[in-house]
């Protein structure tokens, strides 16, 4: 069973922000900023998962070793992105504490 992945590009993590900032998200769960974030956190893990499963069926004696480099590929770029976002974040929180009073 595929899960369907969630690609959130600058401009819909843009248009999420702006959403929160309007108030006009609505209440709908994952509308908000932090629901984005929630989401594509949860899609780096099944990413990684999947490329976990790939691997086994390719270690198993089953499996195509171009899905499992395909897939070990796309869990290694979320995974960069992921640690990416994160330095960025702990960069401005230290930023703002930084800053005079």
């Amino acid at each position: 069973m595929a899960v369907p992945t969630i690609v959130i590009t600058p401009g819909a993590a843009a248009q999420a922000y702006r959403a929160v900032d309007a108030g006009t998200a609505g209440g709908a769960p994952g509308a908000d900023f932090g629901g984005v974030l929630s989401r594509a956190l949860h899609d780096v893990v099944n990413t990684g998962q999947q490329a976990e499963a790939k691997s086994m069926q390719a270690i198993a004696g089953g499996g195509n070793i171009t899905d499992v480099v395909t897939a070990v590929s796309k869990a290694e770029l979320a995974l960069q992105t992921t640690v990416a976002i994160r330095d960025r974040v702990v960069q401005a929180y230290q930023d703002i504490m930084r800053m005079p009073i």
